[in-house]
């Protein structure tokens, strides 16, 4: 499994974005991570409820730029 880390595209597994991308913008601590997507919320998130995948982004303080290089995979 990939690990959880900046930059890692996720799948989020739970909750009501269920099913969407997402990119880790920030690891908060060993439980939760700040996550960005063009159809996620920039939000808190548990990483119990991701699924990371195999492709990374580069990741800037411009989260316009992450979520179009997200759009690009």
């Amino acid at each position: 499994m990939p690990a959880i880390e900046k930059g890692r595209v996720c799948v989020k597994i739970a909750g009501r974005e269920t099913g969407k991308k997402c990119v880790i913008v920030d690891v908060i601590d060993e439980n939760f991570v700040e996550i960005v997507g063009n159809e996620v919320k920039n939000k808190r998130c548990n990483i119990k409820h991701l699924e990371p995948v195999d492709k990374t982004v580069e990741v800037s303080d411009d989260f316009e730029a992450v979520k179009e290089a997200l759009a690009n995979l």
